[in-house]
């Protein structure tokens, strides 16, 4: 009898890639199970189509699939999940919740059941080189407006490094994720509270004029800002060709421990700037992990899944340069020798907003990408485009 494989659809980030393979192989060998994986990596939109768009999880052509929190909702409605609550009852995880934070485990729980497993972890914050503001003298940016003045400051194309970047490749992921961002630190809602879209607030307004203008502005960010996405970017920090950037906290973590990144000791965080009228807001969209209801190995994906959630292996995902989900990661002490801002994790959970409960959200955010795309390659009024993508999010909403 040939061994029983799992699929695991796998989004592409090194730190995912190889986690993932070594978190396996310790399952076989403390359970003695006789399996194998066969993980197959992919940029976000490809994994999405893959998982979502032509139903892989129904068909049973993944058995594991790494999903954003985003997307789950559009999944279960479709069928595409299995409900791991029953499993949970089966086979319980050892001191879940208690072990995590509120925030990591009650996204996935909705309809009757629960979704996912909490696997990679890092709200947006500021990542910046403290060495490169403490030689120009810049305190760490408060507001958005003392952030791309900072930028400006810090601007060394010559040396091959850029004030900030914008990662507004139109996958859906950051460049929605800063137009809500900046609504929010701007005391306004992108969502009203049944989830519908609304887009055309003085603070949205605010929200796209100052991201168009920061797009636009070669004096202070990286060029082909149409072309990175959220790891293109985190890279480029740690390669230290970046002065600073809103971006996701694993970034920070990636570039301070990672073997090949140039900015090794040199990095720190803070929480995102205010805008006007509004206070720092971060964002809490994480990775989890769930089982596709067609999935011919589901016993068996979730004892992996319940092996994963073990405080070593959680380490493990860690370690590799991931962003571990276990309170016990956040506060390891040799964790946070090496990265010594590892344990505020809690904090900026405390102070991170959700996006709603909805299965159009990823429809939704395709559309706020075309709006960004236009507001950055064209002259139309933002009052415009606002009112252009309001109209399209409410006819998918």
């Amino acid at each position: 009898m040939s061994k029983p494989v799992l699929r695991v659809a796998v989004r592409r980030f090194g730190p995912f890639e190889s986690a993932i393979v070594k978190q396996f192989a310790d399952f076989c060998a403390v359970t003695g199970v006789d399996a194998e994986i066969d993980p197959v990596a992919m940029d976000l939109n490809p994994l999405h189509e893959a998982i979502i768009g032509q139903r892989g999880l129904a068909k049973g052509d993944w058995d594991i699939a790494f999903m954003a929190t985003d997307w789950l909702a559009e999944a279960q409605a479709a069928g595409l999940l299995e409900d791991l609550a029953p499993h949970m009852a089966r086979a319980p995880v050892p001191d879940f919740p208690g072990a995590w934070s509120p925030s990591l485990t009650s996204m996935q729980r909705f309809t009757g059941g629960y979704w996912g497993m909490p696997y990679h972890d890092g709200p947006e914050c500021l990542v910046y080189r403290n060495d490169l503001l403490a030689e120009a003298g810049i305190t760490v940016p408060q507001t958005w407006d003392d952030f791309h003045a900072a930028a400006r400051a810090l601007h060394r194309p010559d040396k091959e490094r850029y004030g900030t970047a914008l990662a507004q490749f139109p996958d859906g992921h950051n460049g929605f994720y800063d137009f809500c961002i900046h609504i929010w630190s701007r005391g306004g809602e992108p969502f009203g509270a049944d989830g519908r879209p609304d887009f055309t607030s003085p603070q949205a307004h605010m929200a796209l004029d100052y991201l168009r203008a920061l797009a636009g502005d070669a004096g202070a960010v990286a060029p082909g800002a149409r072309d990175l996405d959220s790891v293109a970017s985190g890279m480029l920090f740690a390669q230290g060709k970046v002065a600073m950037m809103a971006n996701w906290f694993g970034f920070a973590a990636y570039a301070d421990t990672a073997e090949d990144s140039k900015v090794r000791g040199l990095v720190d965080v803070a929480p995102l700037p205010a805008g006007p009228g509004g206070r720092s807001v971060s964002l809490n969209v994480f990775w989890v992990l769930g089982i596709g209801a067609g999935s011919p190995n589901k016993a068996l994906a979730w004892d992996f899944l319940r092996h994963l959630a073990s405080a070593p292996m959680d380490r493990l995902t860690t370690t590799e340069g991931a962003i571990g989900v276990r309170r016990s990661s956040w506060n390891d002490p040799e964790i946070n020798a090496a990265i010594p801002y590892y344990h505020r994790l809690d904090w900026l959970h405390e102070h991170a907003r959700e996006m709603p409960l909805t299965p159009h959200l990823a429809a939704i955010s395709h559309v706020v990408d075309d709006m960004l795309g236009k507001a950055m390659t064209s002259d139309a009024p933002t009052a415009d485009l606002l009112a252009a993508a309001q109209a399209a999010a409410e006819k998918i909403a």
